[in-house]
């Protein structure tokens, strides 16, 4: 199967980011500061905690945005609010023609949207569908594939949205933040969303980045104190940005180098990478033996399943079915097909453990 996942920053670029990152901080924090775990509460003139729109400061100057606000319900609450920011109830949002992402979805349904569909693979399609529907009032646009064959390059797809007409363009940047050289927003896109969960940081907490009109009137309706990002999440979703990027580095590579040592594999039909939705491994046996083999994964110390998606508690390799939006467009892909997500491990623990799961299959 031909696949295009994303390129995968280098680790010299992600000490770079990381360097960057604790730049930022020092910029917005005393030393003092950044050596507690931050205050509580609604403090008057903000309405939050003040490590929360110091954190805020920082994470916008990080990834060059106009502005920044953490939200809770992390990837998924954060693009809620973002289509909120954007559109009213019974408007209608530009996607890409493929399943669409579960909770996305569910949010999509939530704020009572209409969607108009178009190939992001083809800029053509985009201005066929863009000028067919001058109903269209914003875009969502996924950074990793929603299926195998995806190629489109966000850069791109933003542009020729534009080019059409200049509607808010929202970017869901889950599995891609950190890993790669440009986020949405550093695209061209107005704002970008991600769980800072799947960055080493905090349960629940989501980032919302780009254009301060935008973000201005979510702080506006994001007034309740329970509703607020307390400072000591702030401070972990810090720790988590600076942390990230070289582990997430490393990770990249360990995939990389391991697709052409499992296609070699006895009973191994192909394998290859791609980013469903994090960039991982994905190996398809000769045989229907996927449940099999996940099973007995299990057994010899692989995770059965994800926490928040390379979340901080996620140190084994990750041994799991293959995403929903690849099983959407052929359920068979369940029961030929895994993907391995190598997290902190190395190549000969994931090859160890596939080897002696394939073994008991077969045997």
């Amino acid at each position: 199967m031909k696949t295009y996942p994303l390129e995968s920053i280098d680790l010299e670029t992600a000490k770079n980011f990381q360097f960057r990152m604790t730049d930022a901080i020092t910029k917005a924090f005393t030393g003092k500061e950044s050596l507690t775990r931050g205050d509580l509460g609604v403090v008057p003139g903000l309405n939050k905690p003040v490590s929360t729109w110091k954190a805020e400061q920082a994470i916008a100057e990080f990834f060059d945005a106009e502005a920044a606000m953490l939200v809770r319900g992390s990837g998924t609450g954060a693009i809620r609010y973002a289509l909120f920011s954007v559109l009213k109830p019974g408007q209608t949002l530009l996607v890409h023609k493929a399943p669409v992402y579960s909770t996305t979805e569910t949010s999509i349904r939530m704020l009572g949207l209409k969607t108009v569909e178009a190939d992001f693979n083809e800029p053509d399609d985009i201005r066929r569908v863009m000028k067919a529907h001058p109903e269209i009032r914003a875009a969502l646009v996924q950074y990793t594939r929603q299926v195998p064959e995806d190629r489109y390059d966000m850069a791109q797809v933003v542009k020729t949205i534009k080019e059409c007409v200049d509607i808010p363009v929202v970017t869901d940047d889950n599995y891609a933040v950190m890993k790669v050289r440009n986020i949405g927003t550093q695209c061209g896109a107005d704002l970008s969303c991600f769980s800072t969960f799947k960055l080493q940081g905090p349960e629940g907490i989501g980032c919302i980045v780009g254009k301060k009109n935008f973000i201005d009137a979510l702080v506006k309706e994001h007034y309740s104190g329970g509703s607020q990002t307390q400072g000591w999440e702030a401070m972990e979703v810090l720790r988590g940005l600076v942390n990230a990027p070289v582990a997430l580095a490393v990770q990249a590579q360990v995939t990389d180098t391991l697709a052409d040592r499992i296609r070699q594999l006895p009973g191994i039909r192909d394998a290859f990478v791609a980013n469903a939705q994090s960039k991982v491994l994905i190996a398809e046996f000769e045989k229907p033996v996927a449940r099999q083999v996940l099973q007995e994964a299990e057994k010899l110390g692989a995770l059965p399943n994800p926490v928040g998606a390379e979340s901080k508690y996620e140190l084994a390799p990750m041994f799991y079915r293959v995403s929903g939006t690849f099983r959407k467009e052929d359920p068979g892909r369940e029961e030929r097909m895994i993907r391995i997500n190598p997290n902190r491990s190395g190549p000969q623990t994931i090859l160890r453990i596939l080897e002696q799961a394939m073994a008991v299959c077969s045997g």
